[in-house]
């Protein structure tokens, strides 16, 4: 009798490691995670704010991020060939209308990503290496001009002007004059 309990209490933990070992392997398949999501380290906005939410960085992100900086790279370059053939050189513009680019390439980068990566360091990064390729601005003056958007209401117009570019670029695959870049530069600046 005992022999036949000690039997039975085996075959049931060996059912249910089995039963663990599926479910294991079905959440892995479905909801898989990356090491930076696992070992966030606080950032300096973090450590001020003792119960501040880490920021999600899903597994998808890592993937997402080639295909937002092919669309990126082929949108501001239309955009300065736009801007080339109506006159404006972001060259020899004046650095400001450098400032009103970068601003605008946020603002379609805020509308290309995940809701969950619009306004993080992460994509600010992203643009300011953009347009440190695309315009004379450096990437630090670019971090500079996106950490202070919103002191800047023609910086805040052309974020605007980006975002609907991008949508609409996004479906028909061009940019309406009205949300170019060069029409949010020249209603907002003085060329």
């Amino acid at each position: 009798m005992i022999d036949g309990l000690v039997l039975l209490t085996e075959l049931s933990l060996g059912a249910l490691v089995i039963v663990l070992a599926f479910r294991v392997a079905t959440l892995a398949r479905h909801e898989p995670l990356s090491l930076s999501a696992t070992c966030d380290v606080p950032t300096a906005a973090t450590a001020t704010m003792p119960f501040a939410a880490p920021r999600p960085t899903p597994m998808r992100a890592a993937i997402d991020r080639t295909d937002l900086l092919t669309q990126l790279h082929i949108l501001i370059g239309l955009q300065e060939r736009d801007c080339r053939e109506q006159g404006l050189d972001w060259q020899t513009a004046p650095p400001e209308v450098s400032q009103f680019a970068v601003a605008w390439l946020n603002g379609a980068a805020c509308a290309l990503c995940e809701r969950s990566l619009r306004h993080t360091d992460t994509l600010y990064s992203l643009v300011a290496q953009i347009a440190s390729r695309k315009t004379p601005v450096l990437q630090p003056e670019a971090l500079q001009t996106l950490a202070t958007l919103t002191r800047n209401n023609a910086w805040l117009a052309c974020f605007r002007h980006g975002m609907d570019a991008a949508e609409h670029w996004r479906s028909h695959r061009f940019v309406p004059p009205p949300s170019s870049v060069y029409n949010a530069i020249v209603q907002n600046a003085f060329i």
